[in-house]
């Protein structure tokens, strides 16, 4: 798999994109391995550059996060994404039946992984504190990248797939704050967002 190529198709072609990825055979290691892993790391790192490096500040007040705090801050919020991306495949598979659909742990892992992409990429927007809030606006593409891909992986029929996204989208928003209540525990304020989610809410 192209990575590059596949995180442009999924983006800017993702009713083509889908029916593609349904049909791949992988697994979980694979798919976190090749493309979850990577994709991740994106707003862990520039949340750390931004936060740490170059810091934020308005009306001529600026902030720095210590560099080690930083560190620990960003391992902690990578961590977080990942187990997110894992725990909301289990929602999704979880929730098939009740919406017409079939349960298939990889293809919701599927779902996930790639319909976070939006979340993911957004996350570049970390670089600078004060655009942090764009990084979350580009990640509510994802959920329209979940409700075209929800039909297709978890053969739900297409007049539940709205539904099915608002369902699962709520239950991504209580998962990300109790994700954020974690993250709370381990790292200072000000936060960086686990950019995992398809909604990438930023966890405060």
């Amino acid at each position: 798999m192209n990575l590059v190529q596949r995180v442009q198709d999924i983006l800017l072609r993702p009713k083509h994109t889908w029916p593609e990825i349904e049909a791949e055979s992988t697994d979980a290691a694979t798919l976190y391995r090749e493309y979850v892993l990577i994709l991740a790391a994106i707003p862990a790192i520039a949340g750390f550059i931004g936060l740490s490096i170059i810091g934020a500040g308005a009306f001529g007040v600026s902030f720095r996060l210590p560099i080690v705090s930083g560190l620990v801050q960003a391992i902690v919020s990578y961590g977080l994404s990942l187990v997110m991306v894992y725990v909301l495949a289990l929602i999704v598979d979880a929730l098939a039946p009740s919406f017409g659909g079939q349960r298939s742990p990889i293809q919701a892992l599927k779902l996930v992984a790639y319909a976070s992409t939006a979340g993911f990429v957004g996350g570049i927007f970390g670089l600078l504190p004060s655009l942090a809030v764009l990084g979350a606006l580009v990640g509510l593409y994802s959920v329209y990248l979940f409700y075209t891909g929800v039909p297709v992986l978890m053969k739900c029929p297409a007049d539940k797939a709205l539904v099915y996204t608002v369902v699962f989208a709520l239950c991504a928003i209580v998962a990300s704050l109790v994700l954020g209540a974690l993250l709370s525990v381990f790292t200072p304020a000000p936060r960086m967002p686990v950019g995992a989610l398809p909604l990438a809410l930023p966890l405060a």
